[in-house]
């Protein structure tokens, strides 16, 4: 079996809670609660029996501190990776978050529809692509291994959409919970969901 054949696992995991300077939506990382670190331990312990041979994370803070924490449990040091960060708020930053428009744009991205987006930022697609972009090039790393990468909720939404649109298994629009993961393969014939 070439390389190529041989399937990379990719555990997609949310950050841990975290609070954030202030209510309105914006760009900043966040820092993790005393419960998001709890999360960040018990995603490192839950994946104790996985060998993970790497550890990988967003550039905003939240996801760097959940990485470090999970990474620590598991003794690997963490590579902060460009263009995992959140989809940008666009026309929406400094202003509190709005739950119909981004409950019906994530909903729609669950069912397939990537074209929706922020006004001023990014569509589902244009999320999802940025995304798999390095999550193929880890994959293409680590062929046969399994690598955690800790993101954010609306990338993982996004990435359920572009992989497994209206799969069952899929979080709901508001359900990707704090330190949550699912496990994504790739390979030769693309990306999938992993049984």
């Amino acid at each position: 079996m070439s390389d190529v054949h041989c399937p990379a696992r990719i555990i997609v995991a949310r950050h841990g809670e975290a609070e954030y300077e202030t209510p309105e939506m914006n760009a900043t990382g966040g820092s993790l609660t005393m419960l998001g670190r709890k999360q960040a331990r018990d995603l490192g312990e839950r994946l104790g029996s996985e060998k993970v041979a790497a550890v990988m994370c967003s550039e905003l803070s939240r996801a760097v501190q959940t990485a470090e924490i999970a990474a620590g449990v598991l003794g690997l040091p963490v590579r902060v990776r460009e263009r995992l960060h959140e989809f940008p708020a666009g026309d929406y930053l400094g202003h509190p978050y709005e739950h119909g428009f981004f409950d019906g744009m994530v909903r729609a991205w669950l069912a397939g529809d990537l074209s929706r987006g922020v006004p001023g930022g990014e569509t589902g697609r244009e999320t999802a692509d940025r995304v798999l972009g390095v999550l193929e090039d880890v994959a293409d790393q680590f062929r046969g291994e399994t690598v955690l990468v800790v993101t954010h909720g609306g990338v993982m939404l996004a990435l359920w959409g572009a992989i497994a649109p209206g799969s069952p298994d899929a979080p709901a629009s508001d359900g990707v919970l704090n330190g949550s993961a699912y496990v994504f393969e790739n390979d030769a014939d693309g990306w999938r969901v992993a049984g």
